[in-house]
């Protein structure tokens, strides 16, 4: 008997050894957000079969990088594990997250919707991938697009350069709008880059014949404050600048222009589908299964610094039919039929 536990003991012990080796040998994606499980689609990779019988064009950010890290054989749970960290909109927690990550000993680090300073702050060996709002470069996160050097590549756009035209886009919509505001994230990070950003938009105001109101909100209070301070000085129409601090609070955005019945632009299709106006940008979808790829490149042995950071080539324009109607606007054919989908 006592012969018999001995063996079971043994075979018992073999066996955790074998398990802790194969967890030893499974990579570890750190994926550091600075925003919340909501808004990227979950706290975790969809099964599969979730993302592959919906259209493209509904797959959230995470099933997007699910696909893209699926087509090269990685599959969260079977031989990819993923290590979550979220900042829900307080990118002053990303720089603590990344530590983290990196004191984990990750294989490979995801920065999602944030400029990655954080995570190439807290290593220089562990590869990153960003997904990142900005110029990479003059933010010294690469040495160049085509050659990023370092320990970091990944998918840059930066869509405050679509923002004038968002502003022409509303300013079609609604024509009779004489004032059309701008709302801003303030912060205190780059305001030489918030002063270029003014005089991009009040240019592209002034290109139009329209006046520009740009209030700025750095809190969920001060964004209520915004659109009240729209309506009082008689804003016919607003462009939400991008910027993770709104998408984190699409809802709260999309409910004040219900309530104040202001038509609003945004950056993101997710903020139509939320029952937003219109919405002009990046196929996000794209960038994040692109970044995917280059996870699942890197875990096979490829190196950042030979990935080229790449850029969105293809926008999106989505309308909300049942919005407009709500607003008593009619939507322009001109508009309709560049429309890449239109919400009814």
């Amino acid at each position: 008997m006592r012969r018999r536990e001995l063996l079971l003991t043994a075979a018992a012990m073999m066996t955790t050894r074998a398990v802790r080796a194969q967890q030893k040998e499974m990579p570890v994606i750190g994926w550091l957000s600075a925003l919340s499980p909501a808004v990227q689609g979950g706290s975790r990779m969809p099964e599969s079969s979730t993302y592959a019988s919906l259209p493209e064009n509904r797959w959230t950010p995470l099933a997007a990088f699910a696909k893209g890290l699926s087509e090269t054989g990685y599959v969260e749970g079977r031989n990819v594990a993923i290590e979550y960290r979220w900042a829900e909109g307080h990118p002053d927690r990303l720089p603590a997250l990344a530590a983290d990550l990196v004191a984990q000993k990750v294989d490979v680090i995801v920065a999602v919707a944030t400029d990655a300073l954080a995570a190439k702050q807290a290593t220089s060996t562990i590869p990153i991938v960003f997904t990142s709002v900005g110029d990479p470069v003059r933010s010294g996160l690469v040495a160049s697009l085509a050659r990023p050097g370092g320990n970091l590549t990944g998918f840059a756009f930066s869509p405050v350069s679509l923002d004038p035209k968002r502003l022409e886009l509303v300013s079609e919509l609604v024509p009779q709008a004489e004032t059309i505001g701008l709302l801003a994230h303030r912060t205190e990070q780059d305001p030489a880059g918030i002063e270029r950003y003014t005089r991009m938009m009040q240019d592209a105001a002034h290109a139009k014949g329209v006046q520009l109101l740009v209030l700025e909100a750095g809190n969920e209070n001060e964004i209520d404050a915004a659109f009240a301070s729209l309506v009082r000085l008689h804003a016919g129409a607003l462009v939400v600048s991008t910027d993770a601090f709104f998408t984190q609070r699409r809802q709260q955005l999309v409910a004040l222009a219900a309530y104040y019945a202001i038509p609003t632009t945004y950056h993101l299709r997710s903020f139509v589908t939320a029952g937003g106006l219109i919405s002009y940008g990046s196929r996000f979808r794209d960038l994040y299964r692109g970044a995917g790829t280059y996870v699942g490149r890197i875990l096979a042995g490829a190196k950042p610094a030979d990935l080229p950071v790449q850029q969105p080539t293809t926008f999106e324009l989505v309308v909300n039919l049942k919005t407009a109607e709500a607003l008593g606007l009619t939507v322009p054919p001109s508009i309709l039929s560049r429309a890449d989908e239109v919400i009814e």
